[in-house]
């Protein structure tokens, strides 16, 4: 049995102020009122808070009281908003904090504003509202909202249904926030890690008999200029190989002292001023640089040394993001990309109705496609009438089983004598020039909702920022499909 939402009077909120002579003030005014409507009208903000509720107290078994219960309801509710408009901004948390304290805009968007004080969340209550519900989850109220703006419009009050007769389908690379894994570079990053986290347990009072842990990442550093400039020398491969075997000789010793320096934390925690979960980071982060640097070095051994390919599935290409993927695009500017593969599918409409992140290699874009859409139509309860994509797409088995299930054909052919004579169909020739503008729609989702480069670390991060990108998103988009848009138009009533 789900823990029901407890219904609790709102504070006395203030007026916003009449703002003049800044038109894109009051069209941002306008958007936030329109996206505050469909929150509460799409039921987003209810099927928020339930499934945050159904987290903290699973089937209402513990026993809470009302105003425990109260207040976990207006944090959730705070986090959902908050989260959204920091996504729509494009702010940082400490950044975001800050203009929420000073724009009472952004105060009675987030539900924050009152008449005697203002309390805003600081930046790591924010960064506790990002996390506030799994990706799952978060699927799952985008899948809702995108439901109802299909099957009930008028609910949401849009001037039209979101159509499913046109699906454009690509997909790109979601770059992570890594430097360029050149294999000696890795080498460098984990001495710096070993050698800070040894810095902070001698702070602490803990210490073995070493040099000054700032003499060996003064030595790193020196061979890695070394080693950078060996391209500019005769007999650079030669030099590459001495200068990797220093490296090589500097990072065993770095390492027998960052662990004896870690028992010594794990055996004699009790002598820091630090507690025992703050201790059990500090040996998470040594452990796991510990066990990825032989992995590294011999890796760098591999290629520099001994002058043999390494298989792209063997390559860490980050000591500290383990799920980032080599993606050849072939590309101008970008033949190569570090991150994961990101499906996107769009309406005519320019609204997202789906998308998946891969954490390993992706398949051929070839077999998303049927993938997609049975998401889609199992979201929907609808099937789509034409789908259009890129030659990455095509094939004859896609071809045959969209001609089995009456949908129009508009994948880009592998051919180009194919393609010429497809085009002369004037329906596929204007889906095909439609299916241009998706570029430009992941670019917007891209640049404007996720940022470049996206700060999440971790798979699991990147996956929720995803899904918290696509949902502000969408919510942005629809606002604009809304009847009731006039700026004279008064704030609706918070929920």
């Amino acid at each position: 049995m789900k823990t029901p939402l407890i219904p609790f009077p709102q504070e006395l909120r203030p007026k916003l102020p009449t703002i003049v002579g800044n038109v894109d003030y009051r069209m941002l005014q306008d958007r936030l009122e329109q996206i505050d409507v469909l929150l509460r009208l799409g039921g987003v903000e209810t099927d928020f808070v339930n499934r945050a509720l159904e987290l903290w107290n699973p089937g209402g078994k513990d026993p809470v009281s009302a105003q425990e219960q109260i207040r976990y309801q207006q944090r959730s509710r705070r986090a959902l908003r908050c989260t959204l408009l920091r996504t729509l901004l494009q702010e940082d948390y400490r950044g975001f904090s800050c203009q929420l304290a000073g724009n009472p805009l952004y105060q009675w968007f987030c539900g924050v504003d009152a008449l005697d004080q203002i309390r805003v969340p600081s930046k790591s209550e924010l960064h506790r509202f990002a996390d506030w519900l799994p990706a799952k989850e978060m699927r799952e109220i985008f899948d809702g909202l995108l439901g109802q703006a299909i099957q009930q419009p008028q609910k949401l009050e849009l001037r039209e249904a979101l159509d499913l007769e046109e699906y454009f389908l690509d997909s790109t690379c979601l770059k992570a926030n890594i430097h360029f894994p050149t294999d000696w570079v890795l080498l460098r990053d984990g001495v710096r890690t070993l050698m800070k986290g040894t810095l902070l347990i001698r702070k602490a009072g803990l210490r073995g008999r070493m040099e000054a842990p700032e003499a060996f990442l003064r030595r790193m550093n020196r061979l890695s200029i070394e080693m950078s400039q060996q391209a500019r020398r005769s007999g650079a491969k030669k030099g590459r190989k001495r200068v990797l075997r220093q490296m090589k000789k500097l990072v065993g010793v770095v390492r027998a002292h960052a662990q004896r320096h870690r028992e010594l934390l794990d055996q004699g925690w009790k002598q820091t001023q630090w507690s025992r979960p703050q201790t059990e980071q500090i040996l998470r982060r040594l452990d796991h640089v510990l066990e990825l640097l032989p992995r590294a070095q011999q890796q760098a051994h591999e290629r520099i040394i001994g002058e043999r390919p390494v298989a792209n599935d063997q390559k860490i290409l980050s000591l500290y993001d383990l799920n980032v993927r080599v993606i050849v695009r072939g590309k101008a500017g970008a033949e190569v990309e570090f991150g994961n593969t990101v499906l996107v599918g769009e309406n005519r409409q320019g609204v997202i109705l789906d998308y998946a992140l891969f954490s390993d290699s992706a398949p051929a874009d070839c077999h998303l496609l049927f993938d997609s859409l049975l998401r889609v139509q199992g979201m929907s309860a609808r099937q789509v009438g034409a789908v259009a994509s890129d030659r990455g797409f095509a094939s004859r088995a896609n071809s045959k089983a969209l001609a089995q299930t009456d949908t129009f054909d508009a994948t880009c052919p592998r051919q180009p004598a194919e393609l010429g004579r497809k085009m002369k169909d004037q329906k596929f020739a204007r889906l095909q020039r439609r299916r241009a503008q998706t570029e430009g729609r992941i670019g917007i989702l891209k640049n404007g909702f996720l940022g470049r480069p996206l700060r999440a670390k971790g798979f699991a991060h990147r996956e929720l920022a995803l899904a918290w990108g696509v949902l502000t998103h969408n919510l942005w988009m629809l606002a604009k499909l809304r009847k009731v848009k006039t700026l004279a138009d008064p704030l609706p009533k918070a929920a």
